[in-house]
């Protein structure tokens, strides 16, 4: 019954098109068992494959709409030599069965469809690449404050921001620059403050001409701000000229280029990709902090550990490759399987989920996991460390299979929630409702979950779910990404200089049907740790500079609070 609910369901996710195409199929279905001998009857689905023909042209090349056709032209495969030889006696019984039982086999791609209509639906790519650069977005503009998931959650106001980017997008207009047309999309995308906004192809470490002319070079650091807002040096590059100068891992940095270090900070705007939590931009800056054109001679302050002198010295930008960038942003490596565990010596589990997804070395994941919990009960361990840091997500479905592991009755994982362009409004697509149901292998002692910024998308799903459990502690410096997001068929528009951009286009609600897990307005959001590591002096030497894994011991002494 459910099955069939959800198909129902599912219909509201077709266009009139694809819902004309389902209405023929359905009729010539009928047709086959009821009705007499008639030639026009024949003719009906070489009409629907002309109508899928148009709905081609117009544009709908969605999977859904794809698996439409197939069906209709099935049908019309199955029904051709009959317009051409018509039969002159009527239709055997015999003949009839068959006939339904091939459209009825026929119909098996429709079916599929909408099994799986809102995850696959029409969702048209906005071609504005053709128009002016005011022009694009406007449309642009227009187009997200209707569609974009989170417009109300997260306070956007559209006339605001279409009165503060036009006039930007209208000087890069009339100038005819590029570079400023660029910068100009990518903070009006970043003031969103969502991690699945992206311009898909803007290349930042491959031929970007404008990253490359702004924070191309590098002085041989990257910082790390304290929650009491020191900057200290967090990464020292041998031989560059940080390290020539005297700066030593540890440092505070007092001023930069001629600024107080607070204010340089502030006035750092790039990143790869928006962040959407306070804690993601503050990481950000303290990364591009120490970046700059190649060539310019920086001025810096700083103090060394242990060493009242403040110190003065020039620094000059060098083509470093992004070097600094690179050794501070995570990059999973195909060969590391997506699940792996091991026991320390204290008999506590230790499972590292690197993402949500099948890998090169471990096909199933899931499985991996299941047998990793079964070798932990065997050996009695006394509590499981999930490390969920720096994972960038995968698929919500593993995510609810996995959680499993770790509930003793059914529970809502997610609804799903997509704008209907046929309604105007979002609207919970039923069939991709997910639910945790209790797994053969269940685990009920204490959980300590490590989560960081980077845990991102689908990643977050788990600790989204497990927090607020009793036999649960969720630990980490910051909370995650802010961006759980659904991005079945997103948003795309092509943009003027032929960019394109990617927005989400569904929202994850939880079992009250409120959106979870995105960031708002002003950057709060994700999942916040159940015990908060501070970023102090203390933890950042043994962070930093001793190499010690501080959120894993607080993760170990949680077990014995």
């Amino acid at each position: 019954m459910s099955f069939l609910l959800n198909l129902f369901d599912s219909l509201k996710w077709l266009t009139g098109w694809e819902m004309i195409l389902c209405a023929l199929y359905l009729y010539v279905l009928l047709g086959y068992a009821l009705f007499k001998n008639n030639r026009w009857f024949y003719f009906i689905p070489g009409v629907g494959v002309i109508l899928a023909i148009i709905s081609l042209i117009l544009g709908d090349d969605s999977i859904l709409a794809l698996l439409i056709y197939a069906s209709t032209v099935i049908l019309f495969l199955c029904t051709i030599r009959r317009i051409f030889k018509p039969a002159v006696k009527p239709l055997s019984t015999k003949f009839r069965s068959v006939m339904v039982i091939v459209c009825v086999l026929g119909f098996l791609p429709t079916l599929l469809a909408l099994s799986i209509a809102g995850e696959v639906r029409y969702n048209p790519v906005s071609d504005l690449s053709h128009k002016s650069y005011t022009q694009a977005f406007i449309a642009m503009n227009e187009r997200l404050s209707t569609e974009y998931p989170f417009g109300d959650w997260k306070k956007v106001d559209w006339a605001a921001k279409k009165n503060k980017y036009g006039p930007l997008f209208r000087q890069a207009e009339i100038s005819q620059d590029t570079d400023l047309y660029y910068k100009t999309l990518r903070d009006y995308l970043f003031s969103f403050r969502d991690g699945h906004i992206q311009i898909v192809n803007e290349h930042l470490y491959d031929g970007n001409s404008v990253f490359k002319s702004e924070v191309g070079g590098g002085v041989g650091i990257s910082t790390v701000q304290l929650d009491d807002g020191k900057v200290l040096v967090s990464l020292l590059v041998p031989g560059s000229p940080a390290d020539q100068c005297g700066i030593k891992l540890g440092a505070q940095i007092i001023s930069w280029d001629g600024k107080d270090v607070k204010k340089a900070l502030d006035e750092t705007s790039w990143s790869e990709n928006s962040p959407a939590t306070e804690g993601a931009r503050i990481h950000n800056q303290g990364r591009f902090l120490a970046r700059a054109p190649i060539g310019q001679s920086i001025q810096v302050k700083f103090r060394n550990q242990d060493d009242p002198a403040v110190i003065t010295a020039a620094l000059t930008a060098y083509d470093d490759q992004y070097e600094t960038l690179k050794k501070t942003k995570v990059k999973l490596k195909k060969e590391d399987p997506p699940v792996e565990g091991q026991i320390f010596k204290e008999n506590y589990g230790y499972v590292k989920i690197r993402y949500f997804l099948p890998g090169a070395t471990q096909s199933d994941p899931a499985k991996a996991l299941e047998n990793t919990i079964k070798e932990f009960q065997e050996k009695q361990v006394k509590g499981i460390i999930i490390d969920l840091r720096d994972n960038p997500g995968g698929d919500d479905d593993l995510v609810a299979q996995m959680a499993g592991h770790f509930v003793n009755r059914k529970r809502i994982f997610e609804y799903v929630s997509y704008y209907n362009r046929n309604t105007g409004r979002f609207e919970i697509n039923r069939a991709e409702t997910r639910t945790v149901e209790p797994s053969r292998i269940y685990f009920p002692g204490k959980i300590a979950v490590l989560i960081n910024h980077n845990t991102a998308s689908s990643g977050e799903g788990l600790p989204l779910f497990l927090k607020g459990m009793p036999n649960v502690k969720i630990i980490g410096f910051t909370s995650t990404n802010g961006s759980f997001g659904i991005v079945s068929a997103p948003i795309e528009m092509k943009m003027p200089e032929g960019y394109v951009v990617q927005f989400p286009d569904g929202r994850s609600l939880n079992q009250d049907h409120k959106i979870q897990g995105d960031s708002d307005e002003r950057g709060q959001g994700g999942v916040t740790p159940d015990i908060t590591v501070p970023m102090n002096g203390q933890t950042f030497k043994m962070k930093f500079i001793e190499g010690q894994d501080v959120e894993l011991d607080y993760a170990l002494a949680s077990f014995n609070s």
